[in-house]
């Protein structure tokens, strides 16, 4: 059952008059239910009460946390048939994609849960004291990862289950024993509400404290702006637009306590493909990079919308290909008539840039609400003198850049804004050639992919997902897999603290059992 309320600890209110509807790409309508704008009254109680649970849901055991992780995770399997078809009806997108959806982000929950269940990702450090040292005694210091306090979670436009109520962000907080505040995308509100229900389900079952979780509906920006500004509130997650994540970032900056905000952002995230590659392989090339670009109508923030290549016969055949291949695929539906809105803008913005050539559009008729597909050329030179053409045009469009030589090649790689990913298409005796450009790529990316595609982001402890700014506000912190936990905790140290009033982590005996440091030796040992 839908009410369309805010979920406010385990209650649902609705005190505030304004309303909103979401709507369904497919069929161009509006989805029937009726969801509430979170009034000042809601915000102010839910950071309150997530405050309040603060005190206690830091003090709750790995074990327990790891309960609720996995109880989250049952709960959203749950709701089976029900969530999916929320998920379609507010998105557009398949039933095969929601399904994967959802299995990535019951994954990304069992996995914090076995994470924290074992424990040992607090990096607890303990330096023993020798108070006979000369000519100062070394006193015993002992360190530790601590939960910031009561996060904010903004859901992604593009991701209504792995990157919002219940996603990366929020498992990750959770798990570091944050109490977590959604504001919930006004694009898939029903899904948001669903998945709401699963956490309220779960904390309740498992004994959480009222308050660990709150999720407030919003259409426009004010309850996120509230919400960020609110003294209360310790830590930030964003997933979607430089602009937004941008704003949220100033908003927190000019705080009296200024808090981070781990945005991720826009990326282009450039290709560069060598020439022996696209003379062996380019049309295989072309044909798989056809298929990336479009993916999900080329709503990724790991999308490939710039290919770098080095002129020749090879490139001119390779564009050639890709073009003809770009087309052969049926355009998808995008999420929200905004989202499509705003890609036939930034595209005619950038179809208007003097250099840049049209070599492949899907020109057929399409449904409402469906991108039709485009693949634009533009010489180095041009490339580089006009930074329009370095935007993000996010959906299915691409720009292949011809550049004179390498030289050429790594000076506009140099020129490029952060990203989450780089790619490098080569043949293996061909790559090493090519060292500085390889150089300037790592440079400028988070993530450097060989032979592959941007496209698809493994939820795995090695995966970094983020990148130089802008592609996030801190390249020193993943967005997906286990170090994500790293963004909503800081250090702590103890010294010379009685051994009984230490928390598990540090004690003598190791109660827990997990790896630490000791005098700078990694062991499981007691003291």
């Amino acid at each position: 059952m839908i009410t369309g309320k805010n979920y406010i600890g385990n209650q649902l209110l609705a005190t505030g008059n304004k309303t909103y509807k979401t709507f369904n790409p497919k069929l161009n309508i509006e989805n029937e239910h009726t969801f509430f704008e979170a009034s000042e009254e809601e915000i102010e109680k839910a950071v309150s009460l997530a405050t309040e649970a603060f005190e206690v849901f830091k003090k709750v055991s790995g074990a327990k946390k790891g309960e609720f992780l996995n109880a989250i995770a049952d709960e959203i399997l749950n709701l089976d048939e029900i969530l999916i078809e929320a998920y379609m009806s507010e998105t557009g997108l398949p039933e095969g994609r929601a399904k994967g959806e959802r299995g990535r982000t019951v994954g990304q929950l069992r996995t914090f849960a076995d994470l924290v269940t074992e424990g040992s990702w607090v990096e607890a450090t303990i330096d023993t004291s020798d108070l006979d040292r000369n000519p100062i005694p070394k006193q015993d210091i002992r360190k530790m990862l601590v939960p910031l306090g009561p996060v904010v979670v903004f859901g992604a436009s593009n991701f209504p289950l792995a990157y919002s109520t219940a996603g990366g962000d929020t498992a990750a907080a959770f798990a570091a024993g944050c109490p977590v505040i959604v504001k919930s995308h006004p694009m898939h509100a029903t899904t948001g509400e669903l998945v709401a229900s699963a956490i309220s389900k779960a904390a309740q079952k498992t004994g959480m404290p009222e308050g660990v979780f709150s999720n407030l509906n919003s259409a426009g920006i004010e309850v996120g702006v509230q919400l960020v500004k609110h003294p209360k509130v310790k830590a930030v997650g964003f997933t979607g637009s430089i602009k937004g994540g941008r704003a949220l970032f100033d908003l927190a900056s000019q705080r009296p306590e200024p808090i981070p905000v781990f945005a991720e952002m826009g990326s282009v995230n450039p290709v560069v493909i060598l020439p022996k590659a696209t003379t062996l392989r380019g049309k295989e090339i072309a044909k798989t990079y056809a298929q990336s670009i479009t993916l999900g109508a080329g709503q990724f923030c790991t999308n490939p919308g710039l290919i770098l290549g080095i002129k020749g016969e090879s490139l001119d055949d390779f564009i050639k290909v890709l073009s003809d291949e770009i087309v052969k695929i049926e355009p998808s539906c995008m999420l929200h008539p905004n989202i499509i809105g705003n890609y036939d803008k930034n595209k005619t913005n950038a179809l208007q840039q003097n250099g840049l050539a049209v070599t492949a559009e899907f020109n057929n008729d399409v449904a409402t609400n469906h991108a039709r597909q485009t693949l634009t050329t533009v010489d180095g030179k041009a490339f580089l003198e006009n930074k329009t053409l370095h935007e993000e045009v996010f959906g299915p469009f691409s720009m292949v850049v011809q550049c004179q030589d390498a030289k050429e090649l790594e000076t506009i790689i140099n020129n490029l804004e952060g990203q989450l990913t780089g790619t490098i298409i080569a043949e293996n005796e061909e790559i090493v050639k090519y060292n500085t450009v390889i150089e300037a790529l790592q440079n400028r990316v988070g993530r450097i992919i060989f032979n592959g595609v941007p496209t698809g982001v493994e939820v795995c402890p090695a995966m970094l997902h983020g990148g130089p700014y802008p592609a996030s506000t801190d390249s020193r912190f993943t967005a997906v897999g286990i170090h994500a936990i790293k963004r909503w905790v800081r250090p702590f140290s103890y010294q010379s603290w009685p051994n009984d009033l230490l928390p598990d982590e540090l004690k003598n005996e190791n109660p827990l059992g997990i790896s630490r440091v000791i005098d700078s030796q990694h062991t499981y040992r007691k003291i």
